[in-house]
């Protein structure tokens, strides 16, 4: 008595979850969960970037931000060719801020100030942003100078380069282990320079995309 055969599927046995759903074998992760996963990654990034180098200053381990991201240093640099191109991500969203509240009408030369004056307070990386070189920092401090410029009053005593030189002296200024004391330094120099400078904070609309 002949046994029937069965026919044989020459593939081998699919494993893992396809196998257990009855799906097709996996063959590789499809192209748009890995521009996903890419986009997860750099956004991770940036963040946890935005707090190391708040806390350390753009000279912080780079090692340091791919692991509070949960990422090797690898993924890092796929997405973020140096130092600086990384901290260019990170400060565009401070640089934003100060665009935003420079082109918000009744946008004043001191509202601008204490935006600006609040980032430094915050985040040492801003401050260091006033004296790198390179081109990324260049054009971010060109960005910050031209926000400035658009609300300067064409009287003002001061012109858009003495505002940038009177920031920069101003992060100078700054020290302290906590924000308030930064911003006690900061208001005090600011005093001394003779600039008028409005509430310190951040410009909430910048987020709100």
């Amino acid at each position: 008595m002949t046994k029937a055969t069965e026919s044989q599927d020459p593939r081998p046995a699919a494993r893992g979850p396809a196998a257990v759903q009855g799906g097709p074998p996996d063959q590789g992760r499809p192209a748009n969960q890995g521009r996903r996963v890419a986009a997860r990654n750099r956004t991770a990034l940036i963040a946890a970037a935005r707090e190391v180098f708040a806390e350390q200053g753009l000279n912080a381990p780079l090692s340091a931000v791919a692991r509070r991201a949960g990422v090797g240093q690898g993924s890092l640099y796929r997405h973020f060719a140096d130092r600086l191109a990384l901290a260019s991500a990170v400060l565009d969203e401070n640089v934003r801020q100060i665009e935003r509240a420079a082109a918000e009408p009744g946008g004043s030369l001191a509202s601008v100030l204490g935006v600006i004056t609040w980032h430094l307070s915050r985040s040492t990386a801003f401050v260091d942003l006033l004296r790198v070189r390179g081109e990324q920092a260049r054009t971010l401090s060109e960005r910050v100078r031209t926000a400035l410029s658009g609300c300067l009053p064409v009287d003002h005593r001061l012109s858009a380069d003495d505002v940038m030189l009177a920031v920069a002296m101003v992060s100078g200024a700054i020290g302290g282990p906590t924000p308030a004391e930064r911003e006690r330094l900061a208001l005090r120099a600011w005093r001394l320079l003779g600039v008028e400078v409005g509430p310190l904070q951040p410009f909430e609309a910048a987020v709100d995309e």
